[in-house]
């Protein structure tokens, strides 16, 4: 195997070892896919500042989010499906996240249940909630985390309907895979995944199928979305589910000042400044570039974390430049995942540490705590220059 220098090797061989529905389930946003392609080549517009004669021994990528320690302020974030990119995903992503030191995020529409992944890992992870129609299954969700013994609670607030993703609807996405003429004939080109996936310990989804009645189609992400997902969810309701929960509380998928603002109000822990990875509202903003106007708005009274686009080890050193106190990857976790299992999560894992250890010392600074607007160069309308 040629060496992995960076995430863009691991997706390579993700992509030729995937099925493609679930190639481009990861792989996409919503609409044309203008935001999904600007969370990536906005971080470029950013510079960085190249300084010399310091002394970079003694580095230290070490952090905490939400007061937890942290090998470096990177989490693993909550993706759907993670257990069909590879053979029991959710498990193998959370113990390699375990063994490196970083958080790992379980969504709601994961494969592997809450209880497969606690019982494999044996540690405490982080649990993404979708909030449902039905308040009896969320509540059993909630408490099934509780005992699971996670740490923190991760509200997502940008899913109440379901983003046009036109990829999934031309590959009819489900969990496992309807055999369709078309699906067998990508499924016949990736037999080392069927293999794998044939010892699975689960291949639907694990907090659903025998938790909630009368579901018409489990299989289906978007059938059960519109069917079982609560568009009526308001600030009162988020509030309600903080309290319930009684622990920490991150709510995911801020994009806006005044949304931030009201975060703070129900006194989430930290926010996420996060577009979903650009599936869900086509057109908004990129998530480093809204990051600036949410700092302003409450930077020093709430953590502010973001996800949406990074896929190297110096954009997570240009959103904590910024001012993150955190961030998550998504599609470079599943990229190694589906690559290489457990193993591909710790080299993804691996080569953002090295090249965030190594950008911050060119940089100047020792310690990723340290770093600030001092170690960048922001063009001038780098948030936008909108009309009020």
């Amino acid at each position: 195997m040629p060496a992995i220098t960076n995430i863009y090797d691991l997706k390579r061989i993700y992509e030729r070892r995937v099925p493609r529905m679930f190639y481009d389930y990861c792989e996409s946003g919503s609409w044309t896919e203008q935001t999904f392609r600007e969370n990536t080549s906005d971080f470029d517009k950013l510079r960085l500042r190249q300084r010399v004669a310091v002394d970079m021994s003694g580095r230290t990528t070490a952090s905490k989010m939400i007061g937890q320690d942290v090998a470096m302020p990177v989490a693993l974030a909550p993706v759907g499906l993670t257990g069909m990119q590879h053979a029991d995903g959710e498990i193998k992503a959370a113990k390699a996240a375990k063994a490196f030191g970083v958080p790992f995020t379980l969504s709601t529409m994961s494969i592997n249940s809450i209880e497969d992944v606690a019982e494999a890992t044996g540690a405490p992870f982080w649990f993404q909630l979708y909030t449902m129609r039905d308040q009896d299954y969320v509540s059993r969700l909630i408490q099934r985390a509780k005992d699971a013994n996670c740490s923190a609670l991760v509200i997502t607030l940008d899913l109440q309907i379901l983003g046009q993703r036109h990829k999934d609807i031309k590959n009819g996405l489900s969990a496992p895979p309807k055999l369709t003429p078309k699906t067998i004939a990508n499924l016949m080109t990736k037999w080392a995944w069927g293999i794998e996936m044939l010892q699975a310990k689960r291949r639907e989804f694990g907090n659903i199928v025998g938790h909630v009645e009368g579901i018409s189609d489990a299989s289906s992400l978007g059938a059960w979305t519109a069917e079982q997902f609560d568009p009526s969810l308001d600030w009162n309701k988020i509030a309600k589910l903080k309290e319930e929960w009684g622990g920490k509380v991150i709510l995911k998928g801020i994009l806006d000042a005044e949304d931030a603002k009201m975060a703070l109000k129900v006194g989430a822990d930290a926010i996420v400044v996060s577009n979903h990875g650009g599936r869900q509202l086509d057109g908004a903003v990129s998530s480093i570039s809204a990051l600036p106007s949410i700092l302003d708005a409450v930077g020093d009274q709430v953590e502010v974390h973001l996800d949406s686009g990074i896929r190297s080890g110096q954009d997570v050193l240009k959103a904590l430049a910024m001012g993150a106190k955190g961030t998550y990857i998504g599609r470079a976790f599943v990229y190694g995942l589906g690559a290489m299992g457990e193993k591909g999560v710790t080299t993804a894992l691996e080569v953002i540490h090295k090249e965030l250890d190594t950008t911050m010392a060119l940089c100047g600074e020792t310690k990723v705590t340290d770093l600030g607007r001092h170690n960048l160069l922001i063009p001038e309308d780098f948030g936008g220059r909108w009309q009020d």
